[in-house]
């Protein structure tokens, strides 16, 4: 396996996740301070892991649903820096 693969996953899961954030709490990012911002992101990160290992986890046991198992762990991040944003 090649060694770039893992942080490149990272990478483009934490640009979708992040984009999903932006796209469903625009008012409330754009009126967020910058301490509130990186709370939101903050608890997207304590996340990481957990979601990062069971995407691999599906991906290993289904192969044929990595795509929607890559789609379910964005969205499972940007609840944890959405609901940060909306203080629910």
């Amino acid at each position: 396996m090649n060694p770039h693969i893992p942080d490149l996953l990272a990478t483009k899961l934490a640009e979708a996740a992040l984009t999903v954030l932006v796209r469903t709490c625009r008012k409330e990012v754009a009126a967020a301070s910058r301490d509130e911002l990186e709370a939101a992101c903050a608890a997207m990160r304590a996340k990481a892991r957990p979601v990062i290992d069971r995407l691999f986890d599906d991906a290993r046991a289904a192969p044929w649903v990595g795509e929607m198992a890559f789609h379910a762990a964005a969205l499972e991040l940007a609840q944890a820096g959405i609901a940060v944003l909306r203080k629910v």
